[in-house]
């Protein structure tokens, strides 16, 4: 299982069994992942159609593990059980410019606890630890003032208009050696 540790996050790499578990029920996926699944899940833009989406990619590449989805997993305070905050991830591995996109999305009750800005922080570390990766890109919507506040913490900067209308694209350039 690919993980990257964060101050207070275990970040899960999915699989599509995963996916599977998340498809059929959250008590499934809880039980993967040893950690509640708290209502309001899935959070935010990770709906559904997005886990299909991110399980038909995995099912046509199973290397690619590690750039899509991964759960954000609050580790074991003393006493507690851990926790899915949230799901965050790539649109897909690096392509031929060096370019990776992410996106994320934290369950409500866990929303203004610096969870989001980890989640993306670990993301891009892995994605710039990546050869080849030179920028790290995110599509938000200028009203997600939450949204925006989250990448301008994490170091990016708005970098013009995204794909969809009024939608706004942050980068985060790899810094020089």
């Amino acid at each position: 299982m690919l993980v990257i540790s964060t101050s207070r996050l275990d970040l899960v790499a999915t699989s599509t069994a995963h996916l599977d578990a998340e498809l059929e029920s959250t008590d499934r996926l809880a039980r993967m992942l040893d950690a509640i699944v708290p209502p309001g899940w899935p959070p935010g833009e990770y709906d559904r159609p997005a886990i299909e989406f991110f399980r038909g990619r995995l099912e046509e590449d199973p290397d690619a593990v590690g750039w899509y989805t991964w759960y954000a997993v609050r580790r074991r305070p003393a006493g507690e059980t851990a926790v899915v905050v949230g799901a965050g991830g790539y649109f897909g591995p690096p392509g031929p410019d060096g370019v990776v996109e992410v996106g994320y999305s934290i369950v409500e009750s866990f929303r203004a606890q610096g969870f989001a800005s980890e989640l993306v922080e670990g993301l891009v570390a892995r994605a710039f630890a990546t050869p080849g990766v030179v920028r790290v890109v995110a599509v938000t919507y200028p009203e997600n003032v939450g949204s925006v506040r989250v990448l301008e913490r994490c170091g990016f900067t708005l970098d013009g208009p995204g794909r969809e209308p009024n939608s706004s694209m942050f980068a985060r350039t790899r810094p020089a050696a």
